[in-house]
């Protein structure tokens, strides 16, 4: 039974320093006109085995419901099958990254699975994470649409 939970923006922001990032920085930002620069990798969502956590950053409430929900299935499911931290972030060219971390002393972390995990997503959730490019480079980034 998963036994995920929804965090809020300002939760996420009290948990930041907590295991999840293991000591890593939230990303900084500086708020532009309707677009963001940020500083650093820009992160989309992200989910936690340890906390049983699941983070959207609210930076994206304008996606469609059901891309976030596919994006919610999908992190839940990997922190589930292979355990650890996975964060998706968008880079400063917007391309979208998979990070994943896990404790020192985590035994169960699948670190061969997670790799694997990933290479599967990519290619079964290609259209949906060039989308979701596509939408922070335009909206974000402030990028032209391509023909």
């Amino acid at each position: 039974m998963l036994r995920y939970i929804f965090v809020g923006h300002a939760l996420w922001e009290a948990l930041k320093y907590d295991r999840i990032y293991q000591g890593r920085d939230y990303p900084k930002l500086n708020i532009r006109k309707r677009g963001f620069m940020y500083q650093e990798n820009v992160v989309l969502c992200a989910s936690s085995s340890y906390e049983q956590k699941y983070y959207l950053n609210e930076d994206f409430n304008g996606l469609p419901e059901s891309i976030k929900e596919e994006l919610k299935i999908m992190c839940v499911l990997f922190t589930e099958d292979v355990g650890g931290v996975l964060t998706l972030e968008f880079d400063e060219e917007g391309n979208l990254l998979f990070q994943v971390s896990s404790d020192e002393g985590d035994l169960l972390y699948d670190e061969i699975g997670s790799v694997l995990k990933i290479k599967e997503l990519q290619r079964s959730k290609e259209e949906l994470l060039e989308s979701l490019e596509l939408f922070y480079r335009v909206f974000f980034l402030g990028e032209d649409m391509p023909d």
